[in-house]
């Protein structure tokens, strides 16, 4: 059955390919506003069209289906699908060709929304916009340059492709966590560097306007010179930069509360209204049941109609096309000649 409920603040994940009776039951949670999907989640094209369309016949309007599916070594899902290149191989273009450097990366943004559209997957957690600067364990070769033009342009062609396909999108990770070298998953990155150090860090989200950002998730980073708490948690950067200073209107999401990072605000709980309190619209939980079983019993946030609206704008206007329409599209083939030019 169907239930109408707005969009709750919590994005959770799912233990296989298809629903058990039990996660039919959460996905009616008023809390839940949105599945993440991961490799477990796969098992073949058919069975998971099957799966993201019985997601979405849970409620109405839909959960949100989302993804990391960046290219290179995040990407979930393979097998079916385009092995997109790593954002750095349009950085190195972009050294040699700045325009078939933009036009590559809307080719990718295009061929990976509309692989997963066709799938039933609503949006992925990308583009990238950290800065390359060459120190980072787990950006690395996820960052598109370091030079902030380079992101901004390459990130903006990249929303463009994603935007043709009919997808939103969503900048990480704010305001940069390219710099520090440790891991957020396992450690508490601190940014030890000078305020003025930041400013091109920041350069791709103040033109959020021209990108067309839809939506942005901040780093489990500590900025060490501007506040004490990461900035998942920080009402500093959420509040006074991200929406105050820079203007951004669209959904911010936290990064996993999982992740070792998000410790330093506490239980589930208590990160939980941290990162709303900050500013957050929807908080993510992954891999960790337990978790999410403890948000869904004891975590009580208010209903916020805003980020509810916010949250609706990231389902996608119209259905993409099937797996097999979408094949024969010729858009669809010069963009994937445009990518084996690049991986060639």
């Amino acid at each position: 059955m169907t239930v109408s409920l707005p969009l709750g603040p919590l994005m959770l994940d799912l233990a296989g390919p298809r629903l058990t009776d039990e996660e039919r039951e959460v996905l009616q949670h008023p809390l839940v506003g949105g599945v993440i999907l991961f490799k477990r989640n796969f098992e073949s094209l058919a069975v998971l069209q099957e799966l993201t369309f019985e997601i979405h016949a849970q409620r109405q309007p839909p959960l949100l289906i989302a993804i990391d599916h960046e290219g290179g070594r995040v990407q979930r899902f393979r097998h079916g699908f385009t092995v997109l290149p790593p954002m750095r191989a349009l950085g190195v273009l972009w050294e040699t060709d700045p325009a078939r450097a933009r036009q590559t990366a809307e080719a990718a943004g295009y061929v990976l929304a509309a692989e997963l559209r066709a799938c039933g997957i609503d949006f992925s957690f990308t583009p990238v916009l950290d800065l390359d600067h060459g120190t980072s364990e787990i950006i690395g070769n996820r960052a598109f340059h370091h030079d902030p033009v380079a992101v901004t342009a390459l990130a903006g062609a990249l929303i463009a492709g994603l935007r043709r396909a009919g997808m939103a999108n969503v900048g990480k990770h704010f305001p940069g966590h390219g710099f520090v070298a440790a891991d957020s998953h396992v450690a508490i990155p601190v940014d030890t560097r000078p305020v003025q150090a930041l400013y091109a860090d920041l350069a791709p989200y103040r033109a959020h306007r021209e990108m067309d950002l839809a939506a942005v998730m901040p780093a489990h980073v500590i900025y060490e010179n501007l506040d004490p708490g990461p900035a998942g948690f920080s009402s500093y950067w959420l509040h006074y930069v991200l929406r105050g200073e820079l203007g951004f209107g669209g959904v911010i999401f936290s990064d996993d509360l999982s992740m070792e990072g998000a410790s330093v605000a506490g239980g589930f709980v208590e990160r939980a209204d941290a990162a709303l309190g900050a500013g957050c619209d929807m908080v993510l939980v992954c891999n960790n049941p337990d978790a999410a079983r403890l948000l869904l019993h004891e975590w009580r946030p208010q209903h916020d109609p805003v980020s509810a609206r916010r949250l609706e704008k990231l389902l996608p206007a119209a259905p993409g096309p099937s797996l097999e329409a979408l094949r024969g599209e010729p858009a669809y083939r010069q963009a994937l000649a445009m990518l084996d030019a690049v991986k060639a």
